[in-house]
């Protein structure tokens, strides 16, 4: 049957040609996940300015547990987890001695990394005796040896002479610049006493520990590593060699990889899932296309399974011969990918796409795979007619839905509702997200399933006021009557285009808009002080007349056990002037040096209350134990865990990168402002300027906007099947005196109605996920859907239905009628 499957593709090119599109844009797809997801797992990040190190001894990036798990014949197994720090950890100054003593190491270079602002600009200071590990060279100038001394790469536009003012730290004069610039991020170099108290003002740090220690070996680095290992055993330090550097020199890249790890893992099953509900549907629309042909060949004696084997062969066929370009796009898909994310910074520039095998043939096997099913599913009643019925159902389509399809499509309504029951008590993102995802897929599923009997109730309800729009609305609701299959068929790609696009946009707005209103209910301060704040400059506001109280506030996260928390570092005196938590347990007043409050949510995870202890890693792998003095409820706007200021700014990387509430109902914005006007980089917002940003969520718009493009995609191929397979009618319309205007109008109001019950069935679903998801996530069960942008999503799918079905109409109507009843006869 390969054989006449082939031969039946070569005779009706243009009926495969819908099917051959959406298996190659799922190739493409898939393919392009596989490739983010490999690199994910094998990825590697290339050190550039530890480049010229051997060997690099830094701190352990990485909290670990050990999981301890009983097998069935009682022995315990024990795996070591591990996950990113958010800081860096920083190690003795004191083991640069050690390291030096090893036998075979020729010197050591220890240097210290913090950020220094600068006019706008963003650079990262170092020591100079540092410069080795590139290694830099000096290209004019000379080596910074006084303590306003600082050298500029030669990528700064900095030239010898020139002054510049860095921030909370006051005017440096260049004195050398050097011949090589990395790729990645500017430098400045300074004197080593110099570099060392700033790496204490502007990093956080004390004046006895090191970022990193470049070791140098005499001969090979293998000759030295016992011996360094054996220095760094027991203690929360590592050795790192080859592209590992890359992995300490750039601390994003780890959750970058976790990033595109699980980016990677959703999008492609999301996809997968996406194509095969598209895939399904576009095989059944072209077997009922076909059905007058199917019924001839068992007419003629063709046997159940020989029309399985003929369907299944050309799925395969199509599913080849679109799954290796589909492939190759993916690759290139892959590629612009990675560009965007670099671009918004969520992944670094030197974290290369890994290419393999792998993601091709996993894209090829899943384009067979679903090619094959869908051909298999959709043609299920097909083969099972009698012959001697044969012709008598592909002459009058048998109404009503087979037993088998209603089972499953009240099967997946029943998994949907379980699914959205679920959603609506996660209040984890990690947890609720992929959910999400899956809950409105089974929806739309259950929507494909029940499709005809939708369509039905449909036409029943829209028929009746169509018929009183005399030939076009008639036309239309009798068309419609007799074929609610070619219309199901085409609401399901519809509908789900409309749900997924108002679920992936609005599930971001909801949580930004619940984080924003919790931020702004909660934010009690007159004025808020930012981006960048110096502890001085804070005590310098405290002193103005008029200032009730002054909170500084760090951002960072840390770590529960393996569980990443956001968190917020705050001063505690006069909190509760500036911020109002929504405190439901304890007090914000019990705040100090040794206490933490806990959003709800965070509380229901890890099982505490008030007066309960808390083990935390903070984010430079430092351990601390503090006891919960309240539990509030507003986690969304400002984070789950409040910790204390001073605690915090020690174990962060910048810790000038703080904001400042103040309450000063009595102070004008000038007033306040007077003591900054000498700190550069510091501005003074009201309440509702400082709360008025959304959450930015582009790297989940940019992964999530292909699945829409996909199920845009296969609405147009739907549609353009539909109306192309309908030349027939056409002819015979015109035929018997209908008029080519009146036959594009009727196809107006097929188009009208298929448009307004697709998205209200996708509207429908979108909302009922929505509130799932917003019910756990915030509370709420209202989610934000911003009317304008809901607006954009369904016009958009009406006029890609539109497109689709008026211009291969104009196309069919250009033959003349007798030309294509001779045609088709």
């Amino acid at each position: 049957m390969f054989g006449f499957a082939l031969q039946t593709m070569r005779s009706r090119k243009a009926g495969f040609a819908g099917a051959f599109f959406a298996l190659l844009c799922a190739a493409a797809l898939v393919c392009a996940c596989g490739a983010l997801l490999e690199t994910g797992l094998r990825g590697q990040i290339r050190p550039e300015r530890y480049m010229g190190a051997p060997m690099l001894v830094a701190g352990d990036q990485n909290v670990r547990e050990m999981i301890k798990k009983e097998k069935g014949d009682g022995e315990v197994k024990t795996k070591v987890k591990a996950k990113p720090l958010s800081e860096r950890a920083w190690v003795p100054a004191s083991l640069a001695d050690r390291l030096a003593g090893v036998p075979g190491v020729r010197s050591v270079v220890a240097e210290v990394t913090f950020p220094v602002h600068s006019g706008g600009a963003t650079f990262t200071g170092h020591g100079w005796e540092s410069a080795a590990l590139t290694p830099f060279t000096l290209r004019a100038g000379r080596a910074p040896g006084a303590a306003r001394e600082v050298v500029a790469d030669a990528a700064s536009g900095l030239a010898v002479g020139a002054r510049l003012t860095v921030e909370a730290a006051g005017e440096y004069r260049v004195v050398g610049v050097t011949a090589e610039a990395l790729d990645s991020q500017a430098t400045l170099f300074f004197g080593t006493a110099e570099a060392r108290r700033l790496a204490g003002l502007l990093g956080g740090r004390a004046a006895d520990s090191v970022s990193a220690i470049g070791v140098f070996p005499k001969g090979d680095v293998t000759a030295v590593s016992a011996g360094v290992n054996a220095v760094l055993k027991g203690t929360n330090t590592l050795a790192y060699t080859g592209d590992d550097r890359g992995t300490v020199e750039f601390l994003a890249a780890e959750n970058a990889r976790i990033k595109l790890i699980s980016l990677g893992g959703a999008l492609g099953g999301t996809s997968l899932l996406v194509a095969i509900l598209v895939v399904v549907g576009t095989f059944a629309l072209s077997i009922q296309q076909r059905q007058r042909e199917i019924a001839l060949l068992r007419a003629v004696a063709a046997t159940p399974r020989q029309i399985r084997k003929m369907l299944g062969g050309e799925a395969l066929l199509i599913g080849l011969v679109a799954g290796v370009p589909g492939s190759a796009l993916g690759v290139g898909l892959a590629f612009w990918l990675r560009s965007r994310f670099v671009d918004l910074g969520a992944m670094p520039s030197n974290l290369d796409l890994v290419l393999s095998p792998f993601p091709v043939f996993a894209a090829l096997g899943a384009t067979l795979l679903a090619a094959w099913a869908a051909a298999r599913i959709s043609a299920r009643r097909t083969v099972r007619i009698r012959p001697v019925e044969a012709l008598g159902e592909a002459a009058l389509r048998r109404a009503g839905l087979p037993k088998g399809r209603l089972a499953a499509g009240l099967l997946c309504l029943a998994a949907a509702v379980t699914l959205t029951l679920v959603l609506s008590t996660l209040s984890i993102e990690a947890a609720s997200s992929p959910v999400t995802m899956l809950t409105a897929l089974v929806w739309t599923t259950a929507i494909a399933l029940l499709g005809p009997v939708i369509a039905k109730v449909a036409v029943t309800v829209l028929g009746a006021p169509m018929r009183a729009f005399r030939v076009g609305g008639h036309l239309a609701a009798a068309n419609l009557r007799t074929s609610t299959g070619r219309l199901a068929a085409v609401v399901t790609p519809l509908s789900l285009m409309v749900a997924m696009a108002c679920t992936i946009l609005f599930v971001q707005t909801t949580m930004g808009h619940a984080a924003q209103e919790q931020a702004r209910a909660g934010t009690r301060a007159d004025y808020v002080l930012g981006p960048r704040v110096s502890e001085a400059a804070a005590d310098s506001v405290r002193k103005v007349p008029g200032v009730v109280a002054v909170t500084e506030v760090l951002r960072t996260s840390v770590r529960v056990g393996l569980t990443r928390y956001g968190a917020q570092a705050v001063t505690p005196e006069g909190l509760a002037s500036t911020m109002d938590l929504d405190v439901r347990k304890g007090s914000v007043d019990r705040m100090g040096a040794g206490t933490l409050a806990v959003s709800e949510t965070a509380a229901e995870g890890l099982g505490v209350s008030v007066g309960d202890p808390v083990a935390l890693t903070l984010g430079d792998g430092t351990p601390a134990t503090l006891t919960v003095a309240a539990v509030y409820s507003r986690g969304l706007g400002f984070a789950d865990l409040t910790l204390p200021h001073d605690l915090v700014a020690a174990h962060v990387d910048d810790p000038l990168a703080r904001t400042v509430l103040v309450a000063a109902p009595s102070v004008d914005r000038a007033a306040l402002a007077a003591p900054l006007r000498d700190r550069p980089g510091m501005g003074v917002l009201d309440r509702v300027e400082a709360t008025a940003a959304p959450a930015n969520a582009e790297v989940n718009y940019v992964a999530m906007g292909l699945i829409i493009a996909f199920t845009a995609i296969a609405v147009v191929n739907t549609l353009a099947m539909a109306t192309s397979d309908r030349a027939r009618e056409f002819a015979l319309l015109r035929l018997v005196g209908t008029t080519r205007r009146q036959i594009m109008r009727m196809l107006r109001w097929e188009t009208f109605v298929a448009v307004l019950v697709s998205a209200a069935l996708g509207t429908g679903v979108a909302l009922v996920t929505l509130t799932a998801f917003s019910t756990g996530m915030t509370g709420s069960a209202t989610p934000y859907m911003p009317p304008v942008t809901y607006l954009a999503v369904v016009a958009a799918a009406a006029a890609l239905a539109l497109v689709a079905t008026v211009v291969p109409a104009r196309l069919v109507l250009r033959d003349r009628p007798a030309d294509v009843i001779g045609a088709r006869e």
